[in-house]
């Protein structure tokens, strides 16, 4: 006798999809203790908020990626770091994307200007 499935396999959907992505950012907090002020998981890419721009430098000190700036409005640019997970089990990342709205003329690191130092 052998054994057979009796339920279709299980398709993912954009809900599962986002709760894993979700999950391995979670995971990513605890293992380094990053702050994060709000997570927003979707399907394709995780979005951090934090406080700022100092806490944007420990995500990017812990798992590099790369810094793009936009707006500019009022005297307040958002920063964004372009980053990953690390690679899970399965060998995948997980896209993450760091947010924190910088005043300009702030005092920001060097390594955090977008094209600055590296």
């Amino acid at each position: 006798m052998s054994a057979q499935p009796t339920e279709r396999p299980h398709e993912l959907t954009d809900f599962d999809r986002s709760a894993g992505n979700e999950l391995a950012l979670c995971v990513v907090l605890d293992s380094l203790g990053l702050p994060a002020a709000t997570v927003t998981a979707r399907p394709d890419v995780v979005h951090v908020t934090v406080m700022s721009a100092r806490d944007l430098s420990r995500w990017m000190y812990e798992l590099g990626g790369r810094i793009v700036r936009s707006g500019g409005s009022e005297g307040v640019a958002l920063w964004t770091l372009r980053t990953t997970t690390p690679v899970r089990r399965d060998g995948s990342r997980v896209p993450i994307r760091v947010h924190a709205a910088v005043v300009e003329g702030e005092d920001v690191l060097a390594e955090l200007r977008p094209g600055g130092a590296r």
